[in-house]
């Protein structure tokens, strides 16, 4: 794939760099990223978009990632430092999609979040006689934006790739009476995110009645606007500012009142993909 006039950026002093991570806040690995990529490219601007993500969990970060980088200026270039040892990597992928570019693991987390193929990829090489850290990862990044940002094209900086691992978002189940939907993400206030979207809750609605039924004995049976429609400690579900359906209280704390966990938040600190689990919520239509 050649990258086309049109979708070259010119050279550029001060790139903008969005940073995307699971390290956490307490440890160095989240300044030491930015240390990398100021000693780099002096002018950069690094803008942290979360560092609190969990391991493992990619249906979140690729929800995170889809839903931030579409306010983002055409040709901000977006670190994505999650679950960078999916496999034991001999390369990084440098992707440029619909004027934006991303760069992260060959992990299947890039068609997760653009939810197509992506239009250019190269791979990024590792030097095979160095260990291969973080940090290492990191300068090999920060070297690909460096060149980017000067004015190399990408098939300059990396080897073209026809293919990337493929892996998909969690999609809801749809039949003609019910949408079964899985929990995609607890926020800091714990309102739950469901991975059904405004257009085909709509869709498969069609003007009908239903009840959304998130525990045995709780359901809601209609959709509000913003939280202030219920009085505080109601609870209410509404299509939030992403378009995902969302199970909250006002002013209340939904996750821990119902029981409700999507990736089992619960064991923080004990990551397996074993422990990985999802609750799903139904929502019923009724003739």
């Amino acid at each position: 794939m050649t990258e086309s006039i049109c979708c070259r950026i010119l050279p550029t002093p001060m790139p903008l760099i969005t940073l995307t991570s699971d390290f956490g806040e307490e440890d160095y690995l989240a300044g030491a990223v930015k240390g990398i990529l100021l000693n780099h490219i002096q002018q950069a601007q690094p803008v942290d978009i979360s560092h609190q993500l969990l391991p493992f969990n990619d249906h979140k970060t690729a929800y995170v990632v889809s839903n931030t980088v579409k306010y983002y200026p055409d040709h901000t270039y977006h670190l994505i430092l999650c679950n960078l040892y999916y496999h034991l990597p001999d390369y990084l992928l440098f992707v440029r999609h619909q004027k934006q570019y991303y760069l992260m693991a060959d992990n299947g987390l890039i068609t997760m979040i653009l939810n197509e193929p992506p239009e250019e990829v190269v791979s990024l090489p590792l030097d095979q006689s160095r260990q291969k850290n973080i940090i290492c990862l990191i300068e090999v990044l920060a070297h690909a934006i460096q060149r980017h940002a000067s004015g190399e094209t990408m098939e300059a900086i990396g080897n073209p790739v026809s293919s990337v691992k493929t892996r998909k978002v969690l999609q809801p189940i749809i039949t003609d009476q019910y949408i079964d939907g899985q929990i995609l993400y607890i926020d800091p206030y714990e309102n739950v995110i469901i991975n059904i979207t405004r257009a085909q809750f709509e869709m498969a609605c069609n003007g009908r009645r239903f009840k959304i039924r998130y525990s045995r004995n709780d359901s809601l049976n209609r959709i509000s606007e913003t939280y202030a429609d219920v009085t505080p400690g109601d609870r209410l579900a509404l299509f939030n500012a992403a378009g995902y359906l969302e199970i909250a209280i006002n002013r209340g704390n939904a996750a821990g009142l119902f029981g409700l966990s999507g990736y089992s938040e619960q064991n923080q600190g004990k990551y397996s993909q074993a422990r990985l689990s999802y609750q799903s919520v139904r929502v019923v239509f009724e003739d």
